[in-house]
């Protein structure tokens, strides 16, 4: 049975531009999400990001995230959430674009743990999906998570996180809001077309985080090489969103 808020769609004052004219199409629950993030090279992400997309830097710095999470409520609109569908592992390595001066999210690789959501929106989207072998194990306030890619280029990570304080929306203008208040996916279709995706959610509610990161090669995998220093932590207990179909830019 479906537990997703409805009410989000009223609540839209926070975002940065209005919500789009047409129909949403998607819900989707983001559960126990570890933002892991570090700041990288961005003349090597330039050369990684189709052109159409300019980088979105914060004072000069490019940032790479590393976001596992597991979500529930996964079901087109009027469709009921199915639990051997709507609810799976997810886990996604991304950076900042925008273009005609609205942000986005860009990303290089989206692990899932079930293989026909995986292959549906590889088809559909031309999204860089992978299926996965995932496990998840929440215990209190302690998220057990693993994910080892079943196909090349070889990918795995293994992790052990925790929320760590008290949430709170991060304010607009700091690092926190620029690196999770997005409220699009930009990609390329089949025949190298770039597309917008608009999607639409509360404000994030973030808690500081502490991770014990055991396995780490998802940025290897793009070719994108991290720094030796500890990531920039945050845990975000759930997030509910809606997206909309993919619009040509």
């Amino acid at each position: 049975m479906s537990d997703f808020n409805h009410g989000i769609l009223t609540d839209t004052a926070h975002r940065p531009w209005p919500m789009p004219g047409g129909p949403w199409v998607m819900t989707q629950t983001w559960n126990d999400l570890l933002f892991a993030h570090w700041p990288v090279d961005a003349d090597r992400l330039r050369a990684l990001v189709p052109p159409r997309f300019e980088l979105d830097l914060f004072d000069g710095r490019a940032w790479l995230a590393v976001v596992p999470f597991h979500m529930t409520n996964v079901s087109p609109r009027l469709v009921p959430a199915l639990p051997w569908i709507s609810a799976f592992a997810e886990l996604n390595v991304r950076t900042y674009v925008r273009v005609d001066d609205k942000p986005g999210v860009y990303f290089f690789s989206l692990e899932a743990g079930n293989p026909v959501a995986a292959g549906a929106a590889r088809m559909l989207l031309n999204l860089p999906y992978y299926s996965a072998e995932m496990a998840v194990e929440t215990r209190d306030r302690r998220v057990d998570y693993a994910s080892r890619r079943l196909s090349e280029p070889a990918a795995e990570f293994r992790a052990s996180y925790y929320a760590d304080g008290a949430p709170s929306s991060p304010v607009p203008g700091t690092l926190e809001y620029f690196l999770t208040e997005r409220y699009c996916l930009y990609a390329v279709d089949h025949h190298s077309r770039a597309y917008r995706l608009e999607v639409h959610h509360p404000p994030w509610r973030l808690e500081k985080a502490g991770a014990s990161i055991a396995v780490n090669t998802m940025a290897g995998a793009a070719g994108i090489t991290l720094p030796d220093i500890p990531p920039l932590l945050h845990f975000s207990k759930r997030q509910d969103a809606v997206c909309w179909a993919p619009d040509r830019i």
